[in-house]
């Protein structure tokens, strides 16, 4: 974990090492002070020498002023070398999840993945700001001022090891305890963040069921959880504290009445007693410290755990060194497919297809509610690998393919409809960066886009709001499509993509790709049999298994599954007229 953590510190390597040197020398110069002020109280003060006094002052001065130096470039460079850390693991992170194949995904939720990427990076950057800074100066404060109180009175500095012996069983029970803990309590941030996001992203059906008091209470019982799991930990940290307390007054009396002892016995001075308080405090200081760090360490852990499952999580899908970079056709084929999306062969979700689809075909896709309709085209771009079988594009294997090659040539408008913050020209060009203004206009007449976009009053440099709220549903699925074309694909799917657009616009958008994109391979996944009614082939899909496929004509005739929904349909449709 450290090994894979250590190497996003990157371009802050040098200032990482330059932070602990800064703090190295402020603890040394913070050492000396003590000694310069027992020396005049005891030759200055003691013996009326003001001389030596003020000489001795200005050079306490002086060294104070390099500590403050020192501490303030020790606090500069430990807060870049953090942030630019942090910066790092989450641009590693991000790009990782990028590469994440849709089983990837599948294992993290979504909320998971940003509590991930925003608190616990957060909680690993500050571990490492304090490592930097108090975890450096602690251990070298607390061995230099131990040296320093032993060389003053060895007797007295042995308070001093029975109270680290001590501190250090307590810090190590505590941070076994604590561990678990923090563990627990991301894993319920995790929670409250899937409720935050969950109501947000459905606030409109929130509000149309009037369901905002059974949200609220959700949140509520999110955030308990979450505060219940905290309380726990706390209660364990609060500890650290009154038994810190304890110690540091303990070590003072003990010290006061010795010291007080060996000074009437002429053991040991009033200056050196002063100096062996200041050690005293800069020893048990340092204790506090290292415990702090060690409870920060201990919830940074827990946080370090589950950023290396993201950084360690490796993509099921990826491409060979030997790739194929280079989709000859739009033919697709699938040889005895099998597919189960947990790879349990003994639960497939699609079972033993097989298909061949002709370049430029134009295929419909029926079946009913998890009949796997949206798994078999999935598996075409490679969103998911068969568990067995063969799918074939251009007549080669899709594992063989580069992914990006096969992905810009097969073109998928998801059944869950997409647009991002920016302008209807910004949304487009996800298909094509390059793509000029009379392309744009181009995609959009084909996806029945350009008459609605012409009636805003900035027609293209119209701002899409965060999820296309400000568009409706047909609008949105409209646009979604002229972006797929933009990539002037070998194959288009559309996903259930029309389900939203009259009859009339369903039937421009399929005549559109009937004579501008004829050489395109097009699949359309549809609940309505007039989308399909007029494509070379349909399929029918129903638990997994391919039920039948042909034309319209001939699965009227020979499949029960197509008669039944067409007649329901179209009886459905009769009522609506009448």
């Amino acid at each position: 974990m450290l090994k894979t953590l250590k190497g996003y510190i990157g371009e802050y390597r040098k200032t990482a090492v330059m932070a602990p040197v800064f703090i190295i020398l402020e603890v040394i110069l913070e050492m000396v002070i003590p000694l310069l002020m027992a020396a005049i109280i005891d030759d200055g003060l003691g013996k009326g020498n003001m001389g030596y006094v003020i000489k001795v002052g200005l050079i306490m001065l002086a060294v104070s002023i390099a500590s403050l130096y020192c501490g303030a470039m020790a606090a500069k460079l430990a807060a870049t070398a953090s942030t630019g850390f942090a910066k790092n693991l989450r641009e590693a992170m991000y790009n990782h999840i990028q590469e994440f194949s849709f089983s990837n995904i599948d294992r993290f939720s979504t909320a998971g993945l940003v509590t991930r990427l925003t608190t616990d990076v957060t909680n690993v950057q500050n571990a490492f700001q304090m490592i930097m800074r108090m975890f450096t100066r602690a251990p070298i404060t607390l061995v230099t001022a131990m040296t320093m109180a032993f060389l003053i009175n060895a007797r007295l500095s042995l308070v001093f090891l029975g109270a680290l012996v001590f501190l250090g069983c307590v810090i190590l029970v505590l941070m076994g305890k604590v561990g678990p803990y923090f563990r627990e309590m991301f894993e319920k941030y995790d929670g409250l963040n899937a409720s935050v996001q969950e109501n947000l992203t459905g606030i409109r059906v929130v509000k149309a069921y009037v369901r905002e008091e059974h949200e609220t209470n959700k949140f509520k019982k999110a955030s308990e959880a979450l505060f219940r799991c905290s309380l726990r930990a706390e209660k364990v940290m609060v500890t650290m504290m009154p038994i810190m307390q304890f110690t540091v007054y303990t070590c003072i009396i003990l010290i006061s009445w010795l010291g007080a002892k060996t000074i009437v016995v002429g053991g040991m001075t009033t200056g050196n007693l002063m100096s062996l308080f200041t050690y005293t405090m800069n020893i048990l200081m340092s204790l506090m410290m290292i415990a702090m760090v060690s409870v920060m360490i201990s919830m940074a852990k827990s946080s370090a755990e589950r950023i290396c499952e993201v950084l360690g999580e490796e993509s099921s899908l990826t491409s060979r060194k030997d790739a194929v970079r280079e989709v000859e056709s739009g033919s697709i084929s699938f040889e005895d497919v099998c597919f189960s999306y947990h790879g349990d062969k003994e639960n497939l979700h699609l079972s033993h297809v097989n298909l061949s689809i002709a370049p430029g075909e134009t295929v419909g896709i029926l079946g009913g509610t998890g009949s796997a309709k949206s798994t078999l085209v999935q598996l075409i771009p490679r969103l998911y690998d068969v568990t067995s079988g063969c799918v074939k594009v251009g007549g080669v294997n899709v594992k063989d393919y580069d992914l990006d090659t096969l992905r810009n040539q097969v073109a998928m408008v998801l059944q869950k409809n997409v647009l991002f913050s920016g302008t209807i020209k910004e949304n487009l060009r996800w298909g094509d960066q390059e793509a000029s203004d009379e392309e744009l206009v181009r995609v959009c007449r084909l996806a029945c886009a350009d008459e609605f976009i012409r009636q805003f009053p900035e027609q293209y440099d119209t701002r899409i709001e965060q999820g296309g709220t400000n568009v409706s549903g047909g609008q949105k699925q409209r646009l979604c499509i002229a972006r797929a074309l933009l990539k002037k694909p070998k194959i288009l799917i559309l996903d259930d993509s029309t389900s939203a657009v009259d009859t009339h616009t369903d039937a421009m958008i399929r005549k559109a790709f009937r004579e501008e994109i004829p050489d395109t391979t097009k699949l359309i996944i549809a609940q309505r049999v007039s989308s399909v009614q007029d494509a070379d082939k349909i399929i029918v899909l129903n638990d997994g298994q391919i039920d039948g496929i042909g034309t319209h004509e001939t699965l009227m005739e020979e499949n029960a599954i197509y008669r039944e929904v067409y007649e329901s349909q179209q009886k459905g449709g009769d009522m609506d007229e009448q």
